[in-house]
C-alpha cells in the first residue's frame, strides 16, 4: 500500500496560500506517493482542482484526514483537524505551538509526528526547506508595495512640468530576508533607501543592494542567523541615535521578529512623535504583538498624521508564488524521509530532530515541553 499524502483547504481566516501546488503534488506522485487533495484546497491561490492531475479529489476534510498517512498544511491546525487524523499519522506545517499549545496537546494524544516548519535550523543544507525565509521575502515585497501604496509621496524623483520631485526616503529597521527584500523592492521602485540592523554582519548586505547601511554602534550578533536580545543600555542607546533617522523617514518598514517570541518594540511613542505629517509605518511584526508601540495588528491607525499599518499574513496575499515556494520547501524536506516511496526518520539528522515538535505522544521541542509541562506543574 503507498503512503498516502494529503493536501486540506486552509481553514484560517484570510489563509489563501494552498501546501502544495500542482507541479509539486506531481512530483510527490512520481515518487510513489499517492496524493490526497480536498476539494478546493488551491482555489484561493488560483490553482484549480484539475491542474492537480495526479491527485485524487476528496470532497470533505473529515475523510481526506481519516485516510491520509501525512498531512501537510500551511496555517496551524485546529485540535478538531488534529482528532480527524489517524493515530501516529505525520504532520508537516507551520504550528506555532506557543500560542497553540491545545493544539500540541491534541497531537500528543493521537501520538502524531508533528514537524514544524518553522523549527527547520537555519544551516546551509536546509536552504531549500527554509519556509520562513521564502514567506519572508514575500512579506518584505509587499511592504514596500504597501509603503508606496499608503504614503502621499511618490517613491522615485520625477521630473515634470510642475519642476523636479525629490525621490522618497525609506527606511527599514532589520536587514533579515523579509527587510531585504523591503530594500530591494523599494530601491527598484526609486526611493532613497536606508536601513538598520543590529548584525554588523548585514552591512554588506545592504549596501549590495544600493542602500545605506545605518551603523547606531550597536551590535547584537547571536546564533542561528538572529540577533541576541539587546540589554537596557543597548536599547536606549538604539533608541537615541536611531530616532533621527526615522525622524527623516518618509516611510517606515520594520522586520524584527524573532520565530515564537514576543516582536521587540523597536518604535516606541515619542518616536513616532517626531516623524513628519504624512509618514508612514509599515510593521512587519503586527502578528507578533509589532516593533512600534502603537501597531494595531490587523489594522491600519493614524496617530499624529503618521499612518501605522500593522498587516497580518502578509504572504496570503501573494498567494500563488508564496504557495508555489512553501510546496518546494515541504518537497525538499520530505522527501529525505521518503526513500522508494517508505517513511523512514533519521533522528542523528539535525534538520528532523530540531524541526520535531511531537513524537509517539512526547513533546520534543524543548521550550514548547517547558511551556506546556511548566504550565501543568
Amino acid at each position: 500500500m503507498p503512503i498516502k499524502l494529503a493536501i486540506p483547504k486552509e481553514t484560517a481566516r484570510g489563509e489563501r496560500r494552498v501546501a502544495l501546488d500542482p507541479s509539486v503534488a506531481a512530483r510527490f506522485a512520481q515518487t510513489g506517493i499517492e496524493v490526497l487533495l480536498q476539494k478546493g484546497a488551491g482555489n484561493e491561490a488560483h490553482f484549480p482542482d484539475e491542474a492537480y492531475t495526479e491527485a485524487r479529489v476528496v470532497e470533505d476534510a473529515k475523510a481526506l484526514l481519516g485516510e491520509a498517512d501525512i498531512v501537510v498544511k500551511v496555517a496551524p491546525p485546529t485540535v478538531e483537524e488534529v482528532n480527524q487524523m489517524k493515530d501516529g499519522a505525520l504532520m508537516a506545517g507551520f504550528f506555532h505551538a506557543h500560542k497553540h499549545t491545545d493544539v500540541v496537546q491534541a497531537l500528543q494524544k493521537k501520538k502524531i509526528t508533528a514537524f514544524a516548519m518553522e523549527l527547520i535550523p537555519r544551516i546551509s543544507r536546509a536552504q531549500s526547506m527554509d519556509a520562513l525565509s521564502s514567506q519572508a521575502a514575500v512579506g518584505g515585497y509587499k511592504a514596500a508595495l504597501m509603503g508606496a501604496d499608503l504614503s502621499c509621496r511618490f517613491f522615485p524623483m520625477l521630473t515634470t512640468a510642475a519642476g523636479t520631485i525629490r525621490p522618497a526616503k525609506v527606511v527599514v529597521i532589520g536587514a533579515g530576508v523579509a527587510g531585504l527584500q523591503a530594500i530591494a523592492t523599494a530601491r527598484r521602485l526609486g526611493a532613497l533607501v536606508e536601513a538598520y540592523d543590529v548584525r554588523s554582519a548585514t552591512r554588506e548586505q545592504v549596501e549590495s543592494l544600493g542602500a545605506r547601511f545605518i551603523d547606531l554602534g550597536v551590535q547584537a550578533e547571536g546564533e542561528g542567523g538572529y540577533a541576541r536580545e539587546l540589554t537596557d543600555e543597548e536599547k536606549a542607546q538604539q533608541q537615541e541615535a536611531l530616532a533621527q533617522h526615522v525622524a527623516q523617514a518618509d516611510v517606515l518598514i520594520t522586520t524584527a521578529a524573532v520565530p515564537g517570541r514576543q516582536a521587540p518594540v523597536l518604535i516606541p511613542q515619542k518616536m513616532v512623535s517626531g516623524m513628519k505629517p504624512g509618514a508612514v509605518i509599515i510593521d512587519l511584526a503586527a502578528e507578533s504583538g509589532g516593533n512600534c508601540e502603537l501597531t494595531k495588528p490587523g489594522k491600519t491607525v493614524t496617530r499624529g498624521g503618521v499612518t501605522i499599518h500593522g498587516p497580518e499574513n502578509v504572504a496570503s496575499q501573494v498567494a500563488l508564488h508564496a504557495s508555489e515556494m512553501y510546496a518546494k520547501n515541504l518537497f525538499n524536506f520530505l522527501t529525505p524521509m521518503l526513500p522508494e516511496g517508505r517513511l523512514e526518520l533519521n533522528w542523528d539528522d539535525e534538520v528532523i530532530a530540531q524541526s520535531c515538535l511531537t513524537h509517539e505522544g512526547a513533546i520534543r521541542h524543548e521550550a514548547t515541553r517547558s511551556l506546556i509541562e511548566g504550565a501543568k506543574s
